[in-house]
């Protein structure tokens, strides 16, 4: 015999509402208390849901169900599809989480765990209604005006590798919001275009995704469990008759990833036709101007990006490599020197079984992205193209600057 859910005693929020002939019951959840473990396990003993909600995505499922997720990624097609900055991203988060759980012993998401668990035990459905993080990165990222983009990546990076003990005040949001919410929570109070995409959109996008599902599979009992934060949004879409009206056109919505701006793929096109128009013109004035611009172009190009691998402590291969395969990248925007010095990082430093079961921890600590070789194939993407990239602004600003003393 199954008992009323209202009836459960929990340690976090609990709100129970219906539309269309289901009843959702809403438990909102620390993401860092056993005691949110204790109230998934007491509510699912009461026999009373037909399936259960979690907020996570695919990706961050897959992660908590097999924690050697990593180990089967392909680097190389990573560095291909342009997918290196979001597995950054993604690092970096499970970093900060890692700290957190050597900090309190205590594992983040204990509470979804519990979830999925029980789930299984009682052979119900489990339902992923979060949105994919990649997915909510890009908005977040697209969301900001160029020149914020790179104190958030930076602020992102210093958060999670710093050695410094978590504040209070970060546990405290943590029992409100999840790691997303925490780890960009800085930016978040200051600017209101955060927190559209990152706490907003997704109480959108979970309540859609729950209709959607009992719509689908009519379940008529379903246990979302939720971050706290989570809840009051969540619930007010559940009441609104737009969101739940025709919930696959919001998911769509909300799934859409933002177009990306022109002028970031226009740019290095007249890049590449300024400075060849700059030997075009060196070469007319004198074969000896000309030649002079082509090694200030080979030589300073060339060096910051094997500089950039040196950095990264990239095998003397690869720094030979991205040496001889900047200057020529540079003028062919289709790819770029990180892709090909990396590749190369990649033959002769294949990483080992060790490196991905090691990465979570590793890159808690800033030594570790140098020791672990998948952390360090990234950071010889990152130095060798960020080592390219300026050596073209110095090559060509010297190359119009001999242009115009000549």
């Amino acid at each position: 015999m199954s008992q009323d859910p209202a009836d459960v005693r929990t340690s976090g929020p609990l709100r129970t509402l219906a539309r269309d002939g289901t009843t959702y019951t809403l438990l909102g959840t620390a993401h860092v208390s056993r005691a949110s473990a204790d109230d998934v396990a007491a509510l699912l003993a009461s026999g009373a849901f037909d399936a259960v909600a979690v907020e996570l995505c695919p990706a961050r499922h897959q992660a908590l169900v097999n924690p050697d997720v990593w180990g089967q990624t392909d680097l190389y097609q990573v560095f291909r599809q342009g997918r290196t900055t979001m597995m950054a991203a993604s690092l970096a988060l499970g970093a900060y989480q890692q700290r957190l759980a050597e900090q309190f012993n205590v594992r983040p998401g204990e509470e979804m765990q519990a979830a999925l668990e029980g789930a299984l035990a009682q052979g119900l459905p489990v339902l992923l209604i979060d949105r994919d993080i990649g997915t909510t990165l890009r908005r977040v990222y697209r969301n900001v005006p160029w020149w914020q983009r790179l104190g958030i990546l930076g602020g992102l990076l210093s958060s999670v590798l710093s050695r410094e003990q978590v504040s209070e005040q970060e546990i405290e949001r943590l029992k409100e919001g999840d790691l997303l919410e925490t780890t960009f929570a800085e930016f978040a109070d200051r600017n209101t275009v955060l927190y559209e995409p990152l706490i907003a959109e997704r109480d959108e996008y979970m309540a859609a995704r729950l209709c959607e599902e009992a719509q689908r599979d009519g379940h008529k009992n379903i246990l979302a469990v939720i971050g706290a934060g989570h809840l009051k949004g969540i619930a007010a879409h559940l009441e609104d008759t737009a969101t739940c009206t025709d919930p696959k056109a919001t998911v769509q919505r909300l799934e859409a990833r933002p177009p990306a701006a022109r002028w970031p793929k226009v740019i290095p096109w007249l890049i590449v036709t300024a400075i060849l128009a700059g030997f075009v013109i060196g070469f007319a004035r004198s074969p000896e101007l000309g030649w002079t611009m082509v090694w200030d172009w080979l030589l300073i190009n060339g060096t910051l990006s094997a500089l950039g691998s040196l950095i990264a402590t990239g095998h003397p291969v690869t720094v030979l490599t991205a040496f001889l395969a900047a200057p020529w990248t540079s003028l062919n925007p289709m790819i770029g020197a990180g892709m090909v010095a990396g590749a190369v990082e990649l033959y002769f430093r294949k990483p080992r079984v060790a490196d991905f079961n090691s990465l979570r921890h590793d890159v808690t600590h800033w030594r570790g992205w140098w020791k672990n070789r998948v952390s360090r194939t990234l950071l010889v993407f990152f130095l060798a193209s960020l080592g390219s990239a300026i050596g073209t602004y110095v090559a060509g600003f010297l190359i119009y600057d001999r242009i115009i003393g000549a």
